[in-house]
């Protein structure tokens, strides 16, 4: 690594200021009275002098910063001429090649004491030719001269935007390429040093023209940048990096700018429109059906001894699958017809004065997913019926099957003359980038596993995000349960789809239950699909030769495995799960009304059942048509999220030249506040 900096000039200025004032004789100073010793002309500092003099302390610093890590470091000081002359460049050469050699961090800054003042226009004129005026044309000429890997250029901004930073409508490039800079307008220079972001830019190209990757980059602001030069190392998102090849596609913020003006016109569209569509979209997934299939067995053949079993039956497709794609989705554009615009509450707030709430879509949804290519086309469908413009993210797994999945979907939105409203991202886009985002997407969706959702939520400052971190799902066999229940409902809860957030993973079990043949078919029965049984801590006590204990009662296997343990009440099985569970789906197995009732009004969970498998937690199987995700928070939405779940509201205000000081206390109208009837669409 090396450094190039800047502020002898700043340090020798404050110094010489400083020696300036001492060196007035006291008398001058008292007569002149404390504010007009503050205003005291100083003369104006040359450059060269200053930096003679600040030269010193400037290394000081680097010295007492660098030496606390064990770091040493080297100054050299350079001029125009250490590059012009072919002796003395390789002098510096191999100086630098030198020092990097000995894990020596060189300090480079222009020697200032002695450089000529700068010539206007007179730098960047060639590969081979820069003029070292400012340190971003010095940074420029030593990482082409080194070969150096990468610049990072230092700025007091985020990086390059399209306008000055301060406006309005300045938006940050994230990636700029060679002949862009006719279409960015520069600001001012900064107001230190010498260079500006005209300065950078033109260095950077510069640099990038001499094999030099570039990026700028935020180094002032720690709580805005982090560890920023650790960042841009790893390949992360930071500032605005320079590439002399333009990607084939849109950049992700131009799918967002698509997705949002897309969305826009869908919520403008007619109900029957866009049922139109997803009928469309499902017509096409069973007439494709040869083309899906042979995409996705692509996906399971680059898949196959990467993924687990559970996660490769995930990602397979088939006949059948397609076949219930393709009902959900008809579901999805019948409960469509009545979803935006309705009409939630109508109140005469005065004469002539009707205040109305409708529902309108959230706006731009970035929805995650990984190893499921179902779930494109099921959240696409739910998107269009609520009006929303959709980012997706899929899982590289399914790359070959989401790809047509999507032009499929585009296919169908092209009806109506909106194919962009539904964005597959395919760029190496890293999920913390999106989720930076937050200008462009009002609503993250994750759909994989627990460690994604514990990521994006982590990921997502200023975006809401809703889903759930786990599915730690319950089934609690009460004494007075079914003998002929119980097994049929615990194999499919746990057996079936392992894989699934809605599939068991804790069985509590009523103690009066231990040593009873109910209790002993459950065994064989998990134990004949090869289910690893792990005991909790009071399961365990009553066993003498005993499965494993556990070793946490918190745990989401997401395969075949299972914690059993015993509760001595149903009191006790909802204080467990409130405890240990994750708000997801929890089942009660009893045949007592009085006790089923008592655990569903009591388990604070999003689903909870009586008598009924954990895996009917689904939107296709509660009749939403599909879901987006299993939502295990308490705003919004909560379960299985469909089209409801992607409605907003906003409300609509008519009047005739209302003011709100009519109704003071001495004004002429009164409030009436009076509730209208709600009128009822009719639906086909």
């Amino acid at each position: 690594m090396m450094l190039v900096t800047s502020g002898a000039v700043a340090f020798g200025k404050q110094r010489l200021r400083h020696e300036i004032l001492l060196s007035q004789s006291v008398r001058q100073a008292l007569h002149s009275g404390q504010n007009q010793l503050k205003e005291m002309a100083i003369p104006v500092l040359e450059a060269r002098a200053c930096a003679a003099a600040g030269q010193s302390g400037l290394m000081a610093l680097y010295e007492a910063m660098f030496t606390q890590y064990s770091i040493c470091a080297a100054q050299i000081l350079v001029t125009n001429l250490d590059f012009h002359d072919e002796q003395k460049r390789r002098n510096l050469n191999g100086t630098l090649h030198e020092l990097l050699r000995m894990n020596i961090v060189p300090i480079v800054n222009t020697n200032d004491a002695v450089v000529p003042p700068a010539e206007p226009n007179s730098d960047l004129q060639g590969v081979n030719v820069i003029s070292v005026k400012d340190n971003d044309s010095l940074a420029a000429r030593l990482a082409v001269e080194m070969k150096t890997d990468l610049l990072i250029v230092l700025s007091d901004v985020e990086g390059l935007f399209d306008n000055p930073p301060g406006s309005d409508d300045a938006k940050l490039i994230d990636i700029f390429y060679p002949g862009d800079q006719q279409s960015v307008t520069f600001g001012t220079k900064s107001r230190v040093g010498m260079g500006g972001m005209e300065a950078k830019v033109k260095a950077a190209l510069w640099a990038l023209q001499g094999g030099t990757s570039v990026v700028i980059a935020n180094g002032t602001h720690p709580k805005v940048s982090g560890h920023v030069i650790t960042d841009i190392v790893e390949g992360k998102k930071v500032g605005t990096f320079f590439s002399e090849v333009k990607p084939a596609g849109p950049t992700v913020e131009q799918q967002g700018e698509m997705a949002r003006s897309g969305g826009r016109m869908l919520a403008t569209l007619e109900p029957e429109q866009r049922a139109e569509i997803i009928h469309h979209l499902a017509d096409l997934l069973t007439d494709q059906r040869d083309e899906i299939l042979l995409a996705n067995k692509k996906d399971l053949e680059e898949a196959e001894g990467r993924l687990a079993a559970p996660l490769l039956k995930r990602l397979s497709l088939s006949t059948s699958k397609l076949n219930s794609l393709a009902i959900g989705l008809r579901q999805i554009a019948a409960s469509s017809q009545d979803s935006v615009g309705r009409v939630l509450r109508r109140t005469r707030i005065a004469k002539d004065l009707e205040l109305e709430q409708v529902t309108v879509p959230i706006g731009v949804l970035l929805v995650i997913f990984e190893s499921r290519p179902d779930c494109l086309p099921q959240v696409a469908a739910l998107a269009i019926a609520s009006g929303n413009g959709l980012l997706l993210k899929g899982g590289k797994e399914a790359s070959h099957s989401n790809r047509i999945l999507h032009l499929l979907t585009q296919e169908a939105l092209s009806i109506h003359g909106i194919k962009e409203a539904v964005q597959l991202v395919n760029t190496r886009e890293e999920v913390e980038d999106l989720c930076r985002l937050d200008k462009m997407i009002d609503l993250i969706i994750p759909r994989g596993s627990s460690q994604l959702v514990r990521n994006i939520q982590k990921a997502a400052k200023g975006i809401p995000v809703m889903g759930h971190s786990e599915g730690i799902c319950h089934m609690y066999v009460d004494s007075e349960a079914s003998v002929d229940k119980v097994t049929r409902l615990v194999r499919d809860s746990k057996c079936e789809y392992p894989a699934a957030c809605n599939a068991l993973e804790t069985l509590l079990i009523h103690r009066d239950l231990l040593r009873t043949p109910l209790f002993d078919q459950i065994i064989d029965m998990l134990r004949v699909e090869q289910v690893k049984i792990h005991a909790g801590p009071k399961f365990a006590s009553y066993l003498t030769f005993s499965p494993s204990e556990v070793k946490s009662l918190r745990t989401e296997y997401g395969d075949l495995e299972l914690c059993i343990e015993v509760v001595d009440s149903v009191q006790e099985a909802i204080d467990h799960i409130h405890k240990y569970g994750s708000s997801h789906t929890d089942v009660i197995v009893t045949e007592n009304e009085k006790t089923a009732e008592f655990f569903l009004q009591h388990v604070d969970s999003a689903c909870v059942f009586w008598n009924a498998s954990t895996r009917f937690s689904d939107g296709y199987r509660f009749g939403l048509g599909a879901e987006v995700g299993i939502s295990t928070s308490r705003i919004h939405a909560r379960g299985p999220v469909g089209l409801e779940g992607l409605l907003t509201t906003k409300w609509l205000l008519r009047g005739q030249d209302h003011v709100v000081s009519d109704f003071s206390e001495h004004g002429s109208l009164k409030y009436l506040h009076e509730n209208l009837p709600v009128p009822q669409r009719s639906t086909n």
